[in-house]
């Protein structure tokens, strides 16, 4: 008996309609550095903190929520609502529009916990696509978060780009930000990073983003604010979320996307909370109650209701005074490291006087550094010296120490005098 099937394909989905997709490079560098035996390897490609033993911090307060939690009688792990955790949602609320926002205290947000800062973006991109009149066009700094295009790409919101990183000061292009987004058509939706910009580490001055603010509001622009590292930017929560309160206190309708990764340290938990909020108006109560039941639906038929253990971590910190203190002096020691870090790397190239000008490596702000690098650089301190970095030469500043930034800091004195 023949074989059944020997001339037909395995599968209906050929190369033609399902091509092999390319390996994420940022998860595919993670894998090279793991293969890497060298013991002077170094990793600055992943967007996680390390502490100056290059290890994983778990924040202590973080100890202390997760030993309450574990110790309660009451636990459960039941599902939660659709909308996820009360307290928790309620409390970011607060965090990341200040607990006086006028949105807040005229009832004109709506709040979803989602599967981290990627589960916000993506719930509000589709809310966007479904609900907008006309599909708008969303602009991205140039550059972006990488995944910020797939997750608009997908839901078939079509994008754009305005100047954000100079290459020649590597710092902001505030003039070709500002004079594309005057470009853009009305109803434009425009993504913003509040604070710690990913990748390039270069934020707006609080003047420059009152300008930015004007020039949408008079373009009728819808402001897109994806937030994933309040705190951990300057130590400083109410001066990293400064954006986002002016905003709101301009009167825009917006939505707002909340990661607890990196401030919290809860990475693989998979904390995050979504909020739309409508602008103040004689039908705002009516409008943020059908934006809340359409966005359940969207959720329900995502997730069905988002991960428990993660957003009660975070919730306990939030709402206890003591915790939150405690989480603030967390936040200071992790953001100061990395300035510390940032100020000795910038010493360090100056001794050895590295060709070019490191100013930059000292006036970025966050977890990254848009260092000036380029790809044959890059690779270079791969192959040669075991260093490993996205090919754009962004790096993660949490991946230096004491132990390894001298090293890194010849490692790339060498590569700028020696491949161009």
């Amino acid at each position: 008996m023949g074989s059944v099937g020997a001339t037909t394909s395995a599968t209906r989905f050929q190369a033609d309609v399902c091509p092999q997709a390319a390996e994420d490079p940022l998860f595919g560098l993670m894998a090279a550095y793991r293969k890497d035996t060298s013991d002077k390897k170094v990793d600055l490609g992943i967007g996680a903190y390390r502490d100056n033993n290059a290890k994983p911090w778990v924040l202590p307060v973080v100890k202390k929520a997760d030993d309450l939690i574990r110790n309660d009688p009451n636990l459960n792990h039941e599902y939660l609502p659709i909308a996820g955790l009360a307290e928790f949602t309620s409390a970011s609320q607060k965090l990341i529009l200040g607990p006086d926002s006028p949105a807040i205290q005229e009832g004109r947000v709506a709040s979803f916990q989602t599967v981290s800062g990627t589960g916000a973006v993506h719930l509000g991109a589709l809310f966007l696509a479904k609900f907008s009149k006309q599909i708008p066009t969303v602009y991205f700094s140039n550059p972006t978060w990488v995944n910020h295009n797939q997750i608009f790409s997908n839901v078939g919101i079509p994008t754009k780009t305005y100047p954000y990183f100079s290459a020649e000061t590597k710092m902001l292009d505030f003039e070709g930000m500002i004079s594309t987004i005057k470009q853009a058509p009305a109803g434009s939706v425009i993504l913003l990073h509040p604070c710690a910009h990913n990748p390039t580490g270069v934020d707006p001055t609080q003047e420059q983003w009152k300008e930015i603010a004007a020039v949408m509001k008079e373009r009728d622009l819808f402001p897109f604010l994806d937030c994933a590292y309040q705190g951990f930017a300057t130590g400083d929560l109410a001066k990293d979320n400064f954006a986002i309160r002016y905003f709101v206190e301009q009167g825009f309708e917006l939505c707002v996307c909340q990661s607890f990764a990196k401030n919290f340290g809860l990475y693989g938990q998979r904390a995050g909370a979504f909020h739309y909020v409508v602008a103040s108006a004689s039908d705002s109560s009516e409008a943020i109650k059908r934006i809340a039941s359409q966005l359940a639906i969207l959720q329900r038929s995502e997730i069905s209701n988002p991960p428990a253990y993660g957003a009660r971590i975070a919730s306990k910190v939030l709402n206890d005074p003591q915790l939150f203190a405690e989480w603030e002096r967390d936040l200071r020691t992790m953001s100061g490291r990395i300035i510390e870090m940032r100020k000795a790397l910038k010493a360090e190239l100056d001794k050895l006087g590295t060709p070019g000008t490191w100013d930059h490596i000292t006036s970025q702000i966050g977890m990254f550094s848009f260092t000036g690098l380029n790809a044959q650089q890059v690779q270079a301190l791969q192959e040669k010296h075991h260093v490993y970095m996205t090919k754009n030469g962004r790096i993660s500043m949490a991946g230096l120490n004491t132990n390894n930034i001298e090293y890194f800091a010849k490692a790339v004195d060498d590569v700028v005098r020696n491949t161009k």
